[in-house]
């Protein structure tokens, strides 16, 4: 069985002009959520052995606020592919993936990570379909599991174990 967890860049600014959509950065309310999802990840024991994440500045800074929480130090990948890739991009790279990794996590943006998301979830727990219902929220984390290796990923072969939003998590502050 293998575990991947989709954590979409935590809210970014839109208020510096001269930025391109690439290089923009986090907001103030993605410097809190990013951080409170870190963690939140590591006493739900969600940490993963693998992050694969987007290039863009602010996947990388959503990456470097949560990874502060973790105890163990996963090996991370910096992938371009994953800027503003969709569903198939994704699964290519993640069918690639070793399989003695158990647990990746990609941290990328939307509208590819509530897509893949909802593609790969044939079933699951009913209060994560329901939160995820339409909507994958900046800062929002999905965990789902598979049968077999990295090679399994597949439409509906995934099982939703849960998707969490920030505002649903108490300030650790």
């Amino acid at each position: 069985m293998v575990t991947l967890s989709l954590f979409r860049h935590a809210k970014s600014s839109w208020n510096k002009p001269g930025f391109n959509d690439f290089e923009r950065p986090l907001a103030p309310r993605g410097e809190k959520a990013a951080p409170r999802m870190g963690v939140y990840m590591e006493q739900e024991g969600l940490v993963p052995a693998l992050v694969l994440c987007s290039t863009a500045k602010r996947a990388r800074q959503t990456l470097e606020l949560a990874q502060a929480e973790w105890k163990a130090e996963p090996e991370i990948r910096f992938e371009e592919g994953l800027y503003h890739s969709g569903p198939a991009q994704m699964l290519q790279i993640l069918r690639g993936l070793p399989a003695s990794c158990g647990h990746a996590m990609v941290i990328g943006h939307n509208p590819g990570m509530y897509s893949l998301t909802a593609s790969l979830s044939g079933d699951g727990e009913a209060d994560a379909f329901d939160e995820l219902e339409s909507n994958f929220p900046t800062a929002a984390l999905a965990v789902i599991n598979f049968e077999g290796d990295w090679t399994s990923l597949a439409p509906e072969a995934g099982h939703l174990q849960r998707f969490i939003v920030p505002r649903k998590l108490l300030d650790p502050a």
